[in-house]
């Protein structure tokens, strides 16, 4: 089967149900939270799946201004943290081909010793990048030329390190994805960009991918570009709902994608942080739930594939079970205000818990945990959540934001007022 068949059969089974009561009134209540006068957005993609089938997709605002062009179901965001999870799904499937061993030491891998100049006895094992709990931090850079070499940058004390907490304390970590490309590309003998076609998005018949240079003319076409609200204070960004909307990455229509400079020389297995595993993947919603279609049937491969196997179920269960628990007592990591309690393979477990401006909670009443994994970055927000045991999910992305997120907290969790209301609006639809 061809790539565009395999699109076109994706599309067949994620078209929205025929019969959802709550549609007008939820696309009613969604337009007003798109237009919020103190908190508006620029644009709005959403899907929801319950039992196991997509009961409803819904698009709004703009993912272009000025020429002005809509969200749609084909657009493509750059989805932020979101691609993490689609990272960890290629980790997991190297690890069934007997490529990689998740329990493995890196530097073992690597064939060069890495540890945390620190705690230099404590071995850094591939599921601790999976699980942000390597000691990796983010304050030494996450992103580097393809010239550069990661180990080396690695290889001495620095930003790059946790001086005060060794592997299996807890900290949100983008870097530790970049070493996690570079140890894939060590193992598959495939630069990451075109190892992550091979592996999840041709199979699952996705478009985008990790390197817009290779996106087709439709598809680069329609990818949404990110905006904030903000104007410009004394050489400052300043957050105004008042503002107009500034973009903040993917104005593809003024500036087309183009390679980094230096890859052609790129020397393969040095440095996974070329094209952005942690967060650089564009895809559409719609394909995202082909993503979450394929977890909710055990790893069977959706549309014209369905009943044949894409992952394992036993390694879908080892992304969705914990492997660090936030503990108050212990302080075994840094929660960033109640957002992170749980974390898997490649996956944060959303586990109820509640304050004001405080915790992961989806839904004002509780009673609701999910696994998945969040996206927030230039502007953009985005959620892939799923209930597993009831076969419930949603799906989300917001293109814009008028806000500074953390400096306005929602009720009853840490997300955002204006995500906190979002994720209210598409469980209740789910769960009525």
């Amino acid at each position: 089967m061809n790539r565009r068949e395999l699109m076109a059969s994706g599309a067949a089974l994620l078209s929205p149900g025929a019969a959802f009561a709550a549609k007008p009134a939820l696309d009613a209540r969604l337009q007003q939270l798109l237009t919020d006068a103190q908190f508006p957005l620029a644009g709005l993609s959403v899907l929801l799946m319950r039992s196991g089938k997509v009961v409803h997709e819904a698009q709004f605002g703009q993912r272009h201004f000025a020429p002005d062009l809509p969200v749609t179901r084909d657009t493509l965001f750059r989805v932020a943290s979101i691609s993490k999870l689609i990272t960890a799904l290629s980790a997991l499937r190297l690890a069934e081909q007997g490529k990689l061993d998740l329990d493995a030491d890196i530097g073992e891998v690597l064939g060069r010793r890495l540890r945390n100049p620190k705690f230099p006895q404590d071995i850094i094992h591939v599921r601790d990048l999976l699980s942000h709990t390597s000691s990796l931090r983010d304050e030494g850079g996450i992103a580097f030329a393809p010239g550069v070499s990661l180990l080396d940058h690695l290889d001495k004390p620095g930003k790059s390190w946790d001086e005060d907490h060794g592997p299996g304390w807890f900290a949100y970590c983008n870097l530790g994805y970049g070493l996690l490309a570079t140890v894939m590309e060590k193992v598959s003998g495939q630069r990451f960009d075109q190892l992550m076609q091979e592996l999840v998005m041709a199979p699952l018949g996705l478009q985008g991918g990790f390197n817009g240079m290779r996106f087709n003319e439709a598809e680069r076409a329609n990818v949404g570009t990110l905006y904030r609200k903000q104007r410009i204070v004394e050489g400052k960004e300043v957050w105004d709902a008042q503002a107009p909307w500034a973009v903040q990455a993917d104005d593809w229509q003024a500036e087309p994608p183009k390679d980094p400079e230096g890859l052609d020389g790129y020397a393969l297995a040095t440095n996974g942080t070329v094209f952005g595993p942690q967060g650089r993947l564009r895809t559409r919603v719609a394909d995202l739930g082909s993503v979450m279609a394929m977890m909710m049937s055990g790893g069977l491969h959706p549309g014209q594939g369905k009943g044949q196997r894409f992952l394992k179920k036993a390694s879908l269960d080892r992304m969705f079970s914990e492997r660090w628990r936030h503990d108050m007592a212990l302080g075994n990591g840094d929660n960033f205000g109640g957002e992170f309690l749980a974390w898997g393979i490649g996956a944060q477990h959303f586990i109820d818990k509640s304050g004001p401006g405080w915790g992961d909670r989806l839904i004002a009443k509780g009673g609701l945990q999910a696994w998945g994994h969040l996206g927030f970055a230039y502007g953009l927000q985005g959620a892939f959540m799923l209930d597993a045991s009831r076969q419930h999910g949603i799906i989300y992305v917001m293109s814009g934001h008028a806000a500074e997120p953390t400096r306005n907290r929602g009720r009853f969790s840490s997300f955002a007022v204006w995500e906190e209301r979002l994720h209210e609006l598409l469980w209740s639809a789910v769960l009525a």
